[in-house]
């Protein structure tokens, strides 16, 4: 079986050294960022008895998710990437040690852990699209499924294994030192970025972009890419429903089960190992299966999941469904960023990802307050079987926004003329510019020109274009204009070396209805006023 093949074994990707590499210390980073979490949150069921506070936590640790992570995907795309790891890391380490030292001087209460925890979430929210994009860098495009899968893998193996390790330090020398462990984790993973750092963006003669108007170009890609936007919205809906289960794991385990920190620490361990054992056999099962029937299906499982949860109290049943539930978040949620990323062509690879970062962790961590919020007000077994229903509802998504893979010519950019024959080329901060195609054709293609020349507005609106419509020349009813306005001339400029193979077919399909002889006109104009 060859790794072009989607079904192909996960470990293929293995074989590249600097993949794997980065792969074991993201690995080690995920283990000591889960037993922080996982400390913490006992550590506030311990000091307050809040459900509210403790689901507070997960608010904190991914709400930075939420704020940060389309930023840091616009600087990962354009500044240098391994700086921005460094100076992250650099960051976490320090708020580590302080969070530790404090905890065991026993200067740190409720608020002093939240805010900490806060900062972590920040620096793990930089450097996360930065990572991502250089991890999968480091293999070939067509392994990139398989990939994705071993990257989640690493993650939900953190989040069997860091919450059980987590639970042994704090029962046995205390739960502080799960902060200083984290640290050391955060160190190896320094070491292996400085080893193995980002390769440089390729030189370009554009000019360069900017946070908000890179940030704007995301939001734009996002909304008009109909694979992009449709598996977000399936993401947003599916994480903060879902996260009822993971913010409420510890009342679960000290209320509805009796357990302490080493039992929470084994439920943890549950979900992550269900996590992980479908993430050994998910590719073959998304090829035989398809997108649709794996997310339809783990959004019904899962809600069956919470709906135990919340209304059994017999550990050992507990624990199965939780191993199950835990393989029904990885096929979902992996099935979404693959299909974000293979969907993403270079140009905004990291702020894609760091879309699908912001609609993934930022529902989870606003969903962990309301559910915990509600749970305080209603108590848990209504709270889950209230998140179960939505849960098993978020299924009826997929007819308005269905799921699919990008192809290669989706994300290959096309070869563009750099020349635009202008005697006065404008600064790149003039604008608007509005720029119109003009085509004359055979009247009787009218209907079918039209078909095929809207299937550019996607694509027109995805790279730049603030505003785009066809019109008819009422003086000459065989010629159409196609006009869209972009804000500047350098976002112009980028609009055109974004192209894809996939936009030149379609231009390629529009000219093929231009009357004989007949050529394509271009005509730019620049507001003055």
């Amino acid at each position: 079986m060859t790794s072009s093949n989607p079904s192909a074994s996960i470990w293929v990707t293995l074989r590249h050294d600097v993949f794997r590499s980065l792969w074991l210390a993201g690995g080690l980073y995920f283990v000591g960022n889960a037993m922080q979490t996982m400390a913490a949150a006992w550590m506030m069921v311990e000091l307050t008895g809040s459900a509210f506070l403790a689901a507070l936590v997960q608010t904190a640790v991914f709400l930075p998710m939420f704020l940060l992570a389309l930023p840091a995907g616009v600087w990962a795309d354009i500044t240098d990437r391994r700086r921005l790891i460094q100076l992250a890391l650099v960051t976490q380490a320090v708020t580590g040690i302080a969070l530790a030292a404090l905890l065991l001087a026993g200067w740190a209460g409720p608020t002093t852990l939240l805010v900490l925890i806060f900062v972590a979430g920040c620096c793990t929210a930089l450097l996360s699209p930065a990572w991502n994009s250089t991890i999968n860098d480091a293999i070939p495009r067509e392994e990139l499924p398989q990939a994705i899968t071993c990257v989640s893998i690493a993650y939900n193996a953190a989040r069997a294994l860091g919450p059980a390790l987590a639970g042994l330090v704090f029962a046995h020398i205390g739960g502080s030192w799960n902060f200083a462990l984290a640290v050391l984790t955060v160190l190896a993973m320094m070491a292996v970025v400085r080893r193995h750092p980002p390769a440089p963006h390729p030189p370009s003669r554009l000019p360069a972009e900017r946070l908000w108007g890179g940030m704007l170009s995301a939001l734009r890609f996002a909304r008009h890419s109909q694979p992009v936007f449709a598996q977000l919205v399936r993401t947003v809906a599916y994480s903060g429903t879902g996260s009822a289960l993971w913010a409420l794991l510890p009342i679960i385990g000290q209320r509805q089960l009796g357990l302490g920190a080493e039992g929470y620490g084994l439920l943890m361990a549950c979900l992550g190992g269900g996590a992980v054992a479908i993430g050994l056999v998910i590719g073959p099962l998304r090829a035989r299966l398809g997108l649709e029937a794996i997310v339809n299906g783990g959004c019904v499982v899962y809600g069956g999941v919470m709906a135990v949860a919340a209304l059994v109290r017999w550990p050992p049943a507990v624990y199965v469904a939780l191993a199950i539930g835990g393989a029904c978040w990885m096929a979902a949620m992996s099935t979404f960023n693959t299909a974000t990323q293979s969907s993403a062509p270079p140009w905004v690879r990291a702020r894609a990802m760091a879309l699908h970062t912001v609609g993934a962790l930022g529902s989870f961590a606003i969903g962990s307050a309301i559910w915990g919020a509600l749970s305080g007000l209603f108590g848990l077994p209504f709270t889950l079987c209230l998140a179960a229903a939505c849960m098993v509802a978020g299924s009826a998504l997929a007819r308005p926004f269905p799921l699919r893979m990008g192809e290669r010519p989706d994300v290959t950019p096309a070869a563009v003329a750099d020349l635009l024959s202008l005697p006065d080329e404008p600064a790149p901060e003039a604008g608007p510019v509005a720029v119109e195609i003009g085509y004359r054709i055979a009247p009787e293609s009218a209907a079918e020109f039209l078909d095929a020349v809207a299937a550019l507005r996607g694509p027109r609106r995805r790279d730049g274009a603030t505003f785009w419509r066809v019109y008819r020349d009422l003086s000459d009813p065989a010629r159409y204009v196609e006009r869209f306005i972009v804000t500047s001339w350098a976002d112009y400029l980028h609009q055109r070396a974004r192209a894809t193979q996939a936009d030149s077919h379609l231009e390629t399909r529009v000219r093929s209805f231009l009357a004989p002889g007949e050529p394509v006109t271009m005509q730019h104009y620049l507001a003055e006023r």
